[in-house]
């Protein structure tokens, strides 16, 4: 039996929703947990399937683990009883962060290949090469990825890319390391900084400079913490495409306007509302969208991770819209099933925008050309990813008539609670099973 949804769309969303902590951050809090032998405790920690998995990783190498509360994790690392992450229930990208912080302990460690959502490649050689720079010896085998360190070194990392995810391997790995290590070219998201304060407060020495610049000085030891969980970003926006696709009204409590200034933007440029309160951010849908030049970019840009929900939205405006995914480069996989639902979305393998592309050049159909509006209908369509998955969670709150999503363990896995939030702002989605 596999879990579906139901979704009966057409009539706009009014209400409120609280969003919850940011996946891709607590998640790296998590496995930070495991650089000291003292407690750390993490507030508003989001309980879905991300962070049981990253919970299953912590444990299985001697991390205790206690819910203090709903969303406040207390763990305590006092010794590293296995070196090794063999055997997972189920696989995601964190695996690899655990790399750094088991060498620190432990001298080695071996973690199986990565999984996670099929957006393309994202191969983690620059996750191992910044190890290897630092002293590390890494085997590649068909099952995962050994490695050992008497101690790891301070280097020069130079990253080809801002990738969030080696950048924190990097930090990770720079904080216990012996002497300076410069990140360049290093992410800048607003998780990447999260995970810089809780270090810091953890008595590491890290320097986050201008023009993509980290410095750290590594220490001896690290202490426990406190750490709050910044609110997810991608989950407000999420239903900020909502209100704006069904013309509804939502107020998105714990939003944060530093977290979303690029995506207010587009907001406005496409003739939506919104509103930052003390409190969150009230969206407002309109009848009169228009069609936007759009392009997603390593943050400060408009995030690869908003530009699904929002290419909903911009099915329902008026004239044409360009989109261009300069990060992940076979992303718009998803838009076929919204072309079943009655969108008109074409792809290119041209650059269709002003940002250089690495992509350039390359035969991936990485710009959309969105016609709109356009009468969406239902269909039965398939959850791909987390974020696809939302996207046609969208558009079935858009469509007239009665949708069914299948895969939706992808949406278990990175939003928390979502039936019973939707449910609290007048969608119809009800979860039921089927036979497989």
């Amino acid at each position: 039996m596999a879990d579906i949804f139901k979704v009966t769309g057409g009539r706009p969303l009014q209400g409120e929703i609280a969003i919850s902590g940011a996946k891709n951050a607590a998640s790296k809090m998590m496995i930070a947990s495991l650089l000291t032998d003292e407690v750390v405790e993490l507030s508003n920690v989001p309980r879905q399937q991300e962070t049981e998995i990253t919970q299953e990783i912590i444990t299985t190498v001697g991390a205790q683990v206690e819910w203090t509360s709903a969303n406040t994790l207390r763990t305590q690392t006092s010794s590293i009883s296995s070196n090794s992450v063999r055997e997972l229930s189920r696989k995601n990208r964190i695996s690899i962060l655990a790399l750094a912080p088991l060498m620190h302990r432990a001298g080695e460690a071996f973690v199986p290949l990565v999984g996670g959502d099929k957006i393309g490649p994202r191969p983690v050689n620059f996750h191992l090469e910044t190890l290897k720079k630092m002293g590390a010896t890494i085997e590649e085998t068909a099952d995962g990825y050994h490695a050992s360190v008497t101690r790891l070194k301070g280097a020069l990392i130079e990253l080809p890319y801002p990738s969030v995810g080696a950048t924190e391997t990097a930090i990770l790995a720079g904080v216990l390391a012996d002497g300076r290590t410069v990140i360049r070219n290093a992410a800048g998201e607003p998780e990447v900084k999260g995970l810089i304060m809780m270090l810091q407060n953890m008595g590491a020495i890290i320097q986050v400079n201008a023009g993509r610049s980290i410095e750290i000085i590594g220490v001896e030891k690290l202490h426990g913490v406190h750490a709050r969980v910044m609110p997810d970003r991608i989950e407000a926006a999420s239903y900020g495409a909502m209100a704006l696709g069904t013309q509804g009204e939502i107020f998105v409590r714990g939003a944060e306007h530093e977290h979303m200034i690029t995506f207010l933007n587009s907001v406005r440029k496409i003739g939506g509302e919104y509103e930052v309160q003390n409190d969150g951010i009230l969206f407002k849908g309109s009848p009169d969208l228009r069609g936007i030049e759009l392009e997603t970019d390593t943050h400060p840009g408009f995030m690869t991770d908003w530009q699904q929900p929002f290419i909903v939205a911009l099915t329902q405006a008026k004239g044409t819209s360009v989109v261009h995914e300069t990060v992940y480069e076979e992303r718009f996989g998803y838009t076929d099933a919204l072309k079943k639902m009655g969108a008109d979305i074409t792809l290119f393998s041209n650059c269709l925008g002003e940002i250089t592309c690495r992509f350039k050049g390359q035969n991936y159909k990485h710009s959309a050309v969105i016609t709109g509006p356009s009468k969406l209908h239902s269909a039965e369509v398939e959850v791909p990813d987390i974020r696809a998955g939302l996207a046609f969670v969208v558009a079935a709150l858009v469509a007239e008539g009665t949708s069914t999503l299948t895969g939706i363990h992808h949406l278990d896995r990175g939003y928390e609670r979502l039936q019973e939030k939707l449910q609290g702002v007048g969608a119809k989605i009800e979860r039921d099973t089927r036979d497989t």
